[in-house]
């Protein structure tokens, strides 16, 4: 099948189909299948929402009887029996088990939404105007989502001054044995800093858009004592790496730590629907009725697959057990795979179940995955500069379609290798 009619009526903005020229057509696990037939393992996973794979059969099993009933599907905040449903499992096996006290906030269904209506309700809570966000960050593509985002191109695509947000270094932006939130703490506590008291900080434990960036427990547990000391909300974007990327529901449960708010999406839905969700403190619960809102919050469909992926998944410890097996497994052959080719200028980082080979050369991870591509294998890169091969596998991938992946990006760095030593030659 032909992409003439896509190239000819979608707008220049499309993306990731200049990259990935296939067009899909079924999907199943860990697989997609184009319209020629053709199979592509894929450790995208649609930038991180597929975390429970591609039509999953205990999710599509509920949501298509749900559908077949005739079940409500647009309800805008009215009460429905998926909603519900829902919420009495989320805080039956999420919430209640982790000893975690939130209300349920349910913004636009997307994830820029709900930092934006995190970010308004900390302005609102505090009386503040100004946010503080991290180096390499990625929040969103809506304006108020830019402006605590730190990449350079994405941040010019707002076409207007983004303001009322302040840059700190992220853990480890500064190099090793600099614990950038010296600096963060001094400028907060120097009246000459220049520098607004933020009504709140929002960080990712996890980088992934920025490089795969890790922030260590130590640093995220002291920005959230320096968060405490000066009234400050701590939202944590959990929206790429929550939902058990990192092998447990929360990228921080395991931490002392207990953010004012929390923001979810992308495989929350666990299908691939749209849905997203902000998790706040009940004080901090000072909304009037109606003020945010927005016509697909509260998307019914979602609310099928998402309470089916929670009872399915997280009522034990079984798939965080799993993930971190697996995690272990790319750790160890992506480490193999800097070391056997030290052209690459590779060092490996990630956590759980989202891993990076970050390079020194500028477009790297633009080698690898249209290198990738040609043998059947869909991964992409991330960093300011695409320099990071991103591993984003569905959590749920069987070990030996890991391990086939695995093997290809094998044999993709070395042909890599080659092209960089030739390059270096000329």
């Amino acid at each position: 099948m032909s992409n003439k009619t896509i190239d000819k009526y979608e707008s220049e903005v499309r993306g990731y189909c200049r990259t990935f020229t296939k067009t899909w057509d079924t999907s199943e696990g860990a697989w997609l299948t184009d319209t020629e037939g053709e199979k592509y393992l894929d450790f995208f996973a649609g930038a991180g929402v597929l975390n429970y794979g591609h039509n999953h059969p205990a999710l599509r099993k509920p949501l298509l009887e749900y559908v077949e009933r005739g079940g409500i599907t647009h309800s805008l905040d009215m009460y429905s029996a998926p909603k519900e449903r829902f919420l009495e499992t989320f805080n039956q096996v999420i919430l209640e088990p982790r000893k975690m006290n939130y209300k349920v906030q349910f913004p636009g269904p997307t994830g820029t939404n709900a930092t934006e209506a995190a970010m308004k309700l900390a302005r609102k809570v505090t009386g503040r105007t100004n946010m503080a966000f991290f180096t390499n960050a990625f929040h969103g593509m809506t304006v108020g989502s830019l402006a605590v985002t730190g990449n350079e191109g994405k941040r010019h695509s707002a076409a207007q001054p983004l303001s009322n947000a302040t840059p700190m270094p992220f853990d480890g932006y500064m190099g090793e044995g600099v614990d950038t939130l010296d600096y963060f703490e001094h400028v907060l506590e120097d009246r000459g800093s220049g520098v607004e008291m933020p009504a709140g900080v929002i960080v990712e434990t996890v980088q992934a858009e920025g490089g795969v960036n890790v922030a260590s427990r130590e640093w995220m547990e002291r920005l959230g004592r320096i968060c405490k000391k000066h009234g400050i909300l701590l939202i944590i974007d959990d929206i790429q790496v929550g939902c058990g990327r990192t092998g447990t529901f929360f990228s921080f449960e395991e931490w002392d730590l207990d953010p004012d708010m929390v923001c979810l999406s992308k495989s929350l839905s666990a299908y691939g629907l749209p849905f997203a969700v902000i998790l706040l403190k009940p004080e901090h619960d000072i909304w009037g009725p109606g003020e945010h809102n927005g016509t697909f919050r509260g998307h019914n469909l979602a609310f099928i697959t998402a309470t089916a992926a929670l009872k399915e998944f997280w009522q034990d410890d079984a798939l965080t057990r799993e993930v971190r097996r697996k995690g272990e497994i790319v750790r160890e052959r992506f480490q193999a795979i800097a070391d056997r080719h030290p052209a690459l200028k590779a060092r490996v980082r990630g956590r759980g179940f989202i891993w990076g080979l970050a390079s020194e050369h500028k477009g790297l991870a633009d080698m690898f995955s249209e290198e990738a591509f040609k043998h059947g294998l869909v991964i992409e890169g991330a960093g300011i500069d695409d320099n990071v091969v991103k591993f984003l596998a569905p959590l749920v991938i069987e070990e030996a379609d890991l391990v086939k992946g695995l093997d290809i990006l094998d044999k993709v760095a070395e042909t890599v290798s080659k092209k960089l030593a030739e390059q270096n030659a000329a």
